[in-house]
């Protein structure tokens, strides 16, 4: 088929096409999120420096010319590489990292451009929501692990005695700001992920109020695990704003199901759940008279007039 011709194919409306033309647009989708990486991380190489020093920041670093032999004790850090290739690893990683950001929203609109033809549309006015909510609750995330790492660290290097020095590589360093970035930003998305769940009608607003207790216990326990210092500020800093926005995912699918039980009063029946039926006997009204045939059995024997005015609607009384 000549190129014009496929190119003035129509699209099917639901989405559909063959296996080889799914397959064909999931490697162009991938070429050009590949290719958005790979220019984002090429411009990022030019300020590599600048962001070693935002991502290394967090921690005191000691004054230059200090020695592991210094005896710094906890009030400052000795960052060093400990290979020969780890300045040259350690570049590549943050340069990595800051190109697959950077390009976030172009490979993010290719996969919902890949997957968004065959939603329906009521799924993808959700995650035209769920997308629009879900980036600035990412970053709000990533910006607080960002304010509280400074205080982390300096709890974790205050137990070193004053006999020693602390000597950290580089790479642990960008480890631990990458952990610390991740799960404030994943952790932001619970709420969000709670009123999708609603959205959809897999659990209800009454359901999600009571797990409160067991949700902010849960909450506390993962703040107190998933922060790498010890202090209670990283742990309080991480579960309080996602108990927060959990109550407020809660208020909101509380009356998201209000407002579907106006629309629709067996939206909150399960789905093995009769609804409820009214059994109670309609009135029956007159009947109709049923004009009698000419030629029934009786008036061959030759029954009178008479007795034909004993017939109700055609039929004999006895019936």
């Amino acid at each position: 088929m000549p190129k014009s011709a496929r190119m003035k194919k129509e699209k099917d409306p639901e989405g559909r096409m063959p296996l080889a033309d799914h397959l064909r647009e999931l490697r162009n989708r991938l070429a050009k999120a590949m290719l958005a990486i790979v220019v984002a991380s090429v411009v990022a190489a030019f300020f590599s420096q600048q962001l070693m020093d935002l991502l290394s920041s967090p921690v005191p670093k000691c004054p230059p010319g200090t020695s592991v032999s210094d005896n710094t004790g906890g009030r400052c850090v000795i960052i060093a590489y400990q290979t020969m290739l780890s300045p040259f690893t350690s570049t590549v990683k943050v340069i990595m990292l800051a190109g697959l950001i950077a390009s976030s929203p172009v490979w993010l609109y290719q996969l919902w451009a890949f997957v968004a033809p065959g939603l329906h549309k009521s799924e993808k006015k959700y995650t035209y929501w769920f997308a629009a909510i879900a980036v600035p609750l990412f970053a709000a995330g990533a910006y607080t692990a960002y304010l509280i790492m400074p205080v982390s660290v300096r709890v974790l290097i205050s137990i070193t005695p004053d006999v020693a020095s602390n000597f950290l590589s580089l790479d642990d360093l960008l480890d631990f700001t990458t952990r610390m970035v991740l799960v404030f930003g994943l952790a932001f998305e619970l709420p969000l992920l709670l009123i999708m769940l609603n959205l959809t009608g897999v659990v209800t607003g009454k359901r999600m109020a009571g797990w409160w207790r067991a949700m902010v216990m849960c909450t506390f326990v993962f703040g107190a695990v998933a922060t790498p210092s010890t202090d209670p500020l990283g742990m309080i800093a991480l579960a309080g704003p996602i108990i927060i926005l959990y109550f407020i995912a809660v208020g909101f699918s509380i009356l998201n199901d209000k407002r579907r039980a106006r629309s629709d009063p067996d939206a909150q029946l399960a789905d093995d759940e009769a609804s409820v039926l009214d059994h109670t006997p309609e009135p029956i009204g007159a009947l109709d008279p049923v004009p009698a045939a000419r030629a029934l059995p009786e008036q061959a024997t030759g029954d009178t007039d008479g007795a034909r005015a004993h017939r109700t609607g055609g039929y004999d009384d006895i019936t």
